[in-house]
């Protein structure tokens, strides 16, 4: 079972990079006035997002949070936090604002749907995007140290 949630997190990165597809699929298609492949592909990116977060809620439930390591440059770290920081503010309100533009879509209320896609559609499109550069930064850039590399770390921090 672990070997899977250690795939866990690429499978949730490549779900939120098509999300992020989708989603601009999906501004392309409305702003040419194909509304019906505008409705399929905003559709189809919700099922993503909810695919996405089954899978990250299963991964954090077993596997809990990946910390942030301690080795990279100060300004690195602080804009990682940021980063992360706007991301789980947003991500918190994508479902709703998701919801509520894809349900005014549906009932052909469009100047409502209008109105509020034109705040969900950036918001969603940040969550979805920032979701990778996370992904990428944690899983990628700054990779744990082995345990070899710690101690000589430690050591030459002690003799300066």
């Amino acid at each position: 079972m672990q070997d899977y949630v250690d795939y866990l997190p690429h499978v949730n990165a490549s779900l939120n990079s098509l999300a992020t597809v989708l989603l601009l699929v999906g501004y392309g298609m409305i702003r040419q006035g194909r509304e019906l492949a505008h409705r399929r592909t905003m559709i189809s990116c919700f099922c993503v997002s909810v695919l996405f977060l089954v899978s990250y809620l299963i991964y954090h439930g077993l596997a809990g949070s990946k910390r942030f390591p301690d080795y990279p440059p100060q300004a690195v770290r602080y804009l990682y936090f940021f980063i992360l920081l706007t991301h789980v503010v947003l991500a918190a309100a994508v479902p709703f604002l998701a919801i509520t533009t894809i349900y005014l879509g549906l009932r052909d209320r469009r100047q409502a749907h209008r109105a509020l896609a034109k705040w969900t559609f950036p918001i969603w499109l940040y969550v979805s995007v920032t979701g990778v550069v996370v992904y990428v930064v944690l899983y990628h850039l700054y990779k744990p140290l082995p345990a070899a590399a710690i101690i000589e770390r430690s050591v030459i921090s002690a003799m300066l």
